[in-house]
Order: C-alpha cells, then sequence, then structure tokens
C-alpha cells in the first residue's frame, strides 16, 4: 500500500489499541494503509485528493509513563532485547488540495492549531496521492 514503508502495527489494531480482541493472534496485523485507501476514489471532483497520516509523538525528553510501562512489561512477557518504548498516536485524513505540498502545508497548519501540543509533541507528516477514479 502507500504506507508500505511504516512499520507493522500490533495485532488487534492500528496504535497498538488491541485490547482482548487482540490478544493471542499472534504475528502483526498489516502495515498502515493497506487495505482500501482512506480516499475515495474522485468522481464529479477535479480537485487532486491526498491519503495523509500525522504521526504524533513526544519530544524528547518529555516523560512518557505508558512507553515506560510497556517497556518494563516486555521482558515478563518473554520479549527480551527491546528498549526505548514511546507511545504515540496516529491520524489518518484525507485531503483535498492543488498538489501535494499545498497538501502537506495545510495538514501542518492543521496540527499546529488542533492536532498537537507543540510544548510537549512532535509530528511527522507523510502524504500520498489518491488513486484515480
Amino acid at each position: 500500500g502507500a504506507w508500505g514503508a511504516l512499520p507493522a502495527q500490533p495485532a488487534g489494531g492500528v496504535g497498538g489499541l488491541a485490547g482482548a480482541a487482540g490478544r493471542g493472534r499472534g504475528g502483526l496485523a498489516p502495515t498502515v494503509g493497506s487495505g482500501p485507501p482512506l480516499c475515495p476514489p474522485a468522481k464529479l471532483t477535479t480537485v487532486p485528493t491526498f491519503d495523509v497520516l500525522v504521526e504524533v509523538r513526544l519530544r524528547p525528553g518529555i516523560a512518557d509513563p505508558e512507553g515506560a510501562t510497556i517497556e518494563r512489561a516486555l521482558p515478563a512477557l518473554g520479549f527480551e532485547g527491546m528498549a526505548g518504548v514511546r507511545v504515540g498516536k496516529a491520524i489518518r485524513m484525507c485531503v483535498e488540495a492543488s498538489d501535494e505540498d499545498d497538501a502537506r502545508h495545510r495538514v501542518t497548519a492543521c496540527c499546529d492549531r488542533l492536532l498537537i501540543n507543540p510544548v510537549i509533541e512532535d509530528a511527522a507528516i507523510s502524504v500520498h496521492r489518491a488513486p484515480p477514479a
């Protein structure tokens, strides 16, 4: 898929929210963006659309108690050699824009005004042209 270069997500759901339904399945869920595209194919509009992924992460040096809890639990569950666990969130959206730069600019403005707390969080934005109808 368009997001094929991103790491696989835990079983049971994107963002690590597997819950009881995701336990015991083993393996990993498909990579982010596999499956149907986020943006529906454009039928009557000539405005290009873009699939966008915003990955929100805590800035370096900001305490991450959820990540620390996960990291401490890993060895007890038999997962050795894993460190540096940080928890964030993924936000996906479909954006109409004239080009990729315009889509990125619009999403960056959205992050600055709504999606992230710039004091403690950073965002990585991935933009991919949605497939034509």
